[in-house]
């Protein structure tokens, strides 16, 4: 069976990169030496892995990249960290126009 991998670096400036691959630690070593000068991590390093999720079927795993690659910094981070407490309030949406915050909307 195949096993792919979605994983967070955390990159010197603070910035993340989020990325899926078969091979975690191969990819976390290519990104580290800066074999692609055009990848976005190459003027970012040192680097560091702080997440990685494991997953059988590569359509999940780029499902799931996809979704957390639009995620905020602070997100992403509260998801490596196991802060699921504050994954869930960086995740309600806070607009005035919600149905939470406004009375009117049923």
């Amino acid at each position: 069976m195949n096993l792919y991998y979605v994983y967070i670096l955390q990159c010197a400036d603070g910035l993340t990169y989020t990325g899926v691959t078969n091979n975690v630690s191969r990819r976390f070593e290519e990104h580290q030496k800066g074999l692609n000068k055009n990848c976005f991590t190459y003027k970012r390093r040192p680097l560091k892995l702080i997440f990685q999720q494991e997953f059988n079927d590569i359509e999940q795993a780029i499902f799931f990249e996809k979704k957390i690659k639009n995620w905020s910094a602070k997100k992403k981070l509260a998801l490596a960290h196991g802060e699921y407490d504050l994954l869930q309030i960086l995740s309600e949406c806070r607009n005035a126009t919600h149905s939470k915050y406004n009375p009117d909307i049923k």
